[in-house]
């Protein structure tokens, strides 16, 4: 009776799994969300009652190379839109579903007030600046934003051999914040959150001095079994989520907003 027992308990846990797992989605989101993905999960589980966020931060690079080996994120959302087009094309994302849901600036941050930041990318020609921290732009859509800015304005060779790279743009923020960096290529985003805004002084980057960076979000294989993926890529372009990337720093794409879930 006891064993009996047992084997009904073990069945009906195996039978609620199912329901377990589609309250709750993992989310591999790019490091510029730090300071809004919270609110997104809020916003998200308000349209969407007993849904859950689980969300794991950091480059967009690193979530490309664990996704495609296999780790069980359900939606990929990511700093620019070719590491999630080339996991559909590898057959470990529905293609189908990939779209951008949000637009990066980056700028210029200093907490050194000996340098005048309104000098925009000439600054960095100063001698006195001896490290300059970006993302690293083998991993980092943003690092390949700065490299692509420090092309234009041809400071790249010139400056190579000061740069400090960051693993993500959270990273590279910290470099200015501690002092390891006198200037950093950061995200507008980063620059947005309440615990950096207003401080120090920063620089915005022409957009022409960088091609677009366009961030896009794609649910993986693993994600096409939680009905959850569906009504989050929904969610991400509703007015609602919308408006939660603006007051976070960053520009909209220009796709027309759709209901909320």
């Amino acid at each position: 009776m006891a064993e009996m027992k047992k084997i009904t308990l073990l069945l009906l846990a195996l039978l609620a799994l199912p329901l377990a797992r589609a309250e709750t989605l993992l989310v591999a989101a790019a490091s510029d969300l730090t300071y809004c993905i919270d609110e997104l999960g809020a916003a998200f589980g308000k349209q969407v009652p007993g849904a859950q966020l689980k969300v794991s931060l950091g480059s967009s690079g690193n979530f490309f190379a664990q996704i495609k080996n296999g780790a069980p994120y359900d939606v990929f959302m990511s700093a620019d839109m070719s590491y999630p087009a080339r996991l559909a094309q590898e057959g470990v994302a529905d293609g189908a579903t990939l779209a951008p849901y949000a637009l990066g600036r980056i700028a210029l941050w200093s907490l050194d007030a000996r340098f005048d930041l309104a000098q925009g990318m000439q600054v960095l020609k100063d001698p006195r600046i001896t490290r300059i921290a970006i993302a690293n732009p083998e991993f980092a859509p943003y690092g390949r934003a700065a490299r692509a800015a420090l092309q234009h304005h041809r400071l790249w060779d010139t400056l190579k051999d000061k740069l400090v790279f960051g693993e993500n743009i959270s990273q590279t923020a910290q470099f200015v914040q501690t002092g390891n960096a006198q200037v950093g290529i950061v995200s507008g985003a980063t620059l947005s959150s309440p615990r950096l805004k207003g401080m120090g002084s920063r620089y915005m980057i022409a957009e022409t001095d960088t091609p677009p960076i366009e961030q896009g979000a794609i649910v993986t294989q693993h994600g096409k079994t939680n009905a959850l993926a569906p009504l989050f890529m929904q969610f991400l372009r509703s007015q609602a989520a919308r408006d939660i990337f603006a007051r976070g720093g960053f520009g909209l794409p220009r796709a027309k907003a759709v209901p909320a879930a």
